[in-house]
């Protein structure tokens, strides 16, 4: 940063969230081709495996399955119960072969399971909201829920989580993350014209940084990108809703995720001509009684739209153009309009030379969020220091979303597609930088 920049800042954590390869969750073993089906080649080799457990005799099924728990008990929960749940979903590879016994189950179910290194690769754009749950908050604070991007092997994007607290003068607190990982369990889902839509559940007894949503339809099988978290409030209460990018592999769209609690999760996907593209933000309210979103449909400007229904998103207009050197290249939201006095916060992105990401912002009128009434026009944060420009995707820093916290912008980002970290920003002295 600049020193202009640096008088913004009233803080910039020295401690970073950086990924680690320890942490794994337990995934169905794609010998065969779930949840599409067995093709020949799949059941063929599915069938070896069964006749191989079959075949071997009870003490030495009993050893192998002890063998198995002893090496990995203590890095997943309930591994018994994870076993015999893959193995009742393969009840139709069952039925050809012998009557199966209990350990027989057991370790089929261990046969069809692999570890998978989530965040190995990376744990970037994160996006913060408050949490729900604001009992033991320190006062005058909050506590706080921070979504990541999570990268593993073969560049599958997931979704994880960490928590902490904001104390009343900004300080920004991270609770350790736990060392086990799980996913959740699929308790509906619903076949619909524009796609699946899923309902997922953790236990109670996972703790927010244990929980990991990894892909579970075929429109978001290779990533859930680049959450944008809100805490959204209407008539009905309050809701947090994240719009995400879900990547099939060969395809990109926008689809939402809707929880209460961040226990139980829906996951659907999105309709309508902007919601083909990525970067969708929601406002956190209505605006004149419709639901409002800040989009980028062109790949260069940001659109602001709106739509009576939440699910279907078309039209717009454009709001926000690039106009200084910094963001010729595209622009692009960073996160939902934040509600100041002075009107509707946006942070942005704006891509300049040698494909460099730096983070701007630009405020909106209240009542009219299609109308400008400032914009930075140098960015607020960006990748000069050698330690923000090195990583996966170098001269990046990015941020899916931000909150208010009294006086301060509480700001995390994300450094090189890597890693992140945070920078809280005092308000006044952020209106000052932002010029008509």
């Amino acid at each position: 940063m600049s020193g202009a920049d640096s008088l913004m800042f009233s803080d910039r954590l020295t401690m970073h969230v950086r990924p680690d390869p320890s942490r794994v969750v337990l995934r169905p073993l794609k010998l065969a081709t779930e949840p599409r089906g067995l093709n020949a080649t799949d059941e063929t080799r599915v069938n070896h495996v069964l006749d191989r457990v079959l075949a071997l005799d009870a003490q030495t099924t009993e050893r192998l399955l002890a063998d198995v728990l002893e090496n990995f008990q203590g890095r997943h929960r309930d591994l018994l119960e994870t076993f015999e749940a893959r193995a009742g979903e393969m009840e139709k590879a069952f039925a050809p072969h012998a009557e199966f016994s209990k350990t027989q189950r057991r370790l089929i179910g261990a046969y069809f399971l692999h570890e998978y290194t989530f965040e190995a690769a990376a744990l970037f754009n994160p996006s913060i909201v408050r949490n729900p749950d604001q009992s033991g908050a320190p006062s005058g604070g909050c506590k706080f829920i921070l979504s990541l991007r999570a990268v593993g092997e073969g560049h599958v994007s997931s979704l994880t989580f960490r928590s902490g607290t904001i104390a009343a003068d900004g300080d920004v607190t991270f609770e350790p993350p736990a060392r086990l990982a799980t996913i959740p369990r699929v308790q509906n889902r619903t076949s619909t014209p524009d796609g699946d839509e899923v309902e997922v559940v953790f236990r109670p007894d996972e703790i927010i940084s244990e929980r990991i949503i990894f892909p579970v339809t075929a429109s978001q099988v290779n990533g859930i990108e680049d959450a944008r978290f809100v805490e959204f409030e209407d008539t009905a209460g309050t809701t947090f809703y994240a719009t995400y990018t879900a990547y099939s592999g060969s395809a990109i769209r926008s689809e939402l995720l809707e929880t209460t609690d961040f226990l139980s999760f829906r996951l659907m996907p999105l309709r309508g001509a902007a919601a083909q593209n990525k970067g969708m933000a929601l406002f956190p309210r209505r605006i004149d009684g419709r639901y409002a979103m800040i989009g980028r449909q062109d790949n260069e400007n940001l659109y602001f739209m709106c739509s009576d229904d939440l699910r279907e998103w078309n039209g717009g207009q454009i709001v926000l153009r690039p106009q200084f050197p910094w963001e010729f290249v595209q622009m692009g939201n960073c996160g939902s309009p934040i509600e100041l006095d002075e009107g509707w916060l946006l942070l942005t992105h704006g891509v300049g030379p040698m494909r460099k990401y730096s983070i701007g912002a630009a405020l909106l009128d209240k009542k009219d969020p299609s109308r400008v009434l400032a914009r930075s026009r140098e960015p607020l944060v960006r990748p000069d220091q050698q330690s923000e420009r090195e990583g996966y995707v170098p001269n990046v820093v990015y941020t899916c979303g931000a909150m208010r916290h009294g006086d301060h912008i509480i700001l995390p980002y994300a450094i090189s597609d890597t890693f992140s970290t945070f920078a809280t920003i005092k308000i006044a002295s952020l209106m000052s930088a932002l010029s008509a």
